[in-house]
């Protein structure tokens, strides 16, 4: 994977992470330039993490529909338009496709709400630009809707698309909302990349998991024997369990419809699947390796979503809880690309006003 440029951070350019996870989204920031001086996540697993891999960054556990933005302003040292960028993605599990059945239903997740903790910051702390990252299925809902007019209330110039991680050099599908306002100037979606990043490209050179040193590129895999060939007969680079006579296919894969890359094999010289909770799990998706016999390791899975090789991962409680702080991450260069285009925006409109 190439390297994510860094700079000497100028104190101006800074940032706050809301519903920081384990640290994708802060992780980006700070390969645009960014100094990351707080953050905010209620989960300790993904706290430990985060404050593992950013010490130097003021992390609060905590639900953030309990913190008071003027006290956390003051936890920081900080005033009111201090800060250039408020980021933040709220937990995204309600407006999922697998848990509203592809759409075909609503959902009233409680945490569908917290978009609105988005505007309730930007309205104590003002800064310069926000940017906000989510699933596409969040546009259609009332509370993101009262977000963007929220912050046009306030003087931003909000700008909003769906897209796809993969045009941002990241190597996987992953469609994606995006937010991204302007205190008085408008912010545009940063520009695709000139190549696609592959499979290949991101763990190709990865040792054969086991004896690696890596925990999280080690962790065991067990399987039952059935499930073993058939995982080994499905062929290599991009097969399918499809691709089985229907005879060899477990019982609860026949006549079914929907879900057809379960037990899929990544294709090399392709995109991965879109990366969720259940990376390590071939019956979750087309998580299987290219060639070996077996599901891609968390390490893998943090490589797809462009983690740095050796970014931390608290594995305390197992690798469900691990592979889900990966799969709930925001892919860092994806961040860092639209972070360098707000940070470029920033700097134009306060040269502007000059």
């Amino acid at each position: 994977m190439p390297k994510l440029f860094q700079h000497n951070v100028p104190s101006q350019w800074r940032a706050i992470d809301l519903f920081s996870g384990c640290g994708g989204l802060t992780q980006g920031l700070k390969s645009a330039g960014f100094e990351v001086v707080g953050a905010i996540e209620i989960d300790p697993i993904a706290v430990a993490t985060y404050a593992a891999n950013h010490p130097e960054v003021t992390v609060k556990q905590a639900d953030i529909g309990t913190v008071k933005p003027s006290g956390f302003m003051n936890e920081l040292g900080l005033g009111v338009g201090d800060i250039d960028l408020l980021c933040g993605c709220p937990p995204c599990q309600g407006f999922s496709k697998i848990r509203t059945k592809n759409g075909a239903r609503s959902n009233r997740d409680a945490r569908n709400g917290l978009s609105s903790e988005m505007l309730r910051f930007a309205e104590a702390f003002r800064p310069k630009a926000v940017m906000m990252e989510n699933v596409p299925g969040l546009a259609k809902h009332k509370s993101f809707k009262a977000l963007c007019s929220g912050l046009r209330r306030l003087g931003y110039v909000v700008y909003t698309q769906v897209t796809d991680v993969q045009l941002f050099a990241v190597p996987q599908r992953r469609r994606r909302l995006i937010l991204l306002a302007g205190l008085g100037f408008k912010i545009a979606l940063a520009p695709s990349a000139q190549i696609q990043r592959t499979v290949r490209s991101a763990i190709g050179t990865m040792p054969i998991p086991g004896e690696s040193g890596d925990a999280l590129h080690d962790y065991p895999e067990r399987r039952s024997e059935q499930v073993m060939r058939m995982i080994r007969d499905i062929p290599k680079d991009g097969g399918s369990r499809t691709d089985l006579p229907k005879e060899r296919q477990l019982a609860c894969h026949k006549d079914r419809d929907g879900f057809y890359d379960i037990y899929g094999r990544m294709a090399w010289d392709e995109v991965a699947p879109t990366i969720t909770g259940g990376c390590f799990n071939p019956s979750k998706g087309r998580f299987l390796h290219p060639e070996q016999d077996r599901a891609i390791t968390l390490r893998e899975a943090a490589l797809l979503q462009t983690f740095p090789r050796r970014y931390h991962f608290d594995l305390s409680r197992g690798k469900e809880a691990a592979a889900l702080m990966i799969g709930n991450a925001l892919p860092p260069e994806f961040i860092r690309r639209q972070a360098v285009q707000v940070r470029k925006a920033i700097a134009r409109s306060v040269g502007s006003s000059q």
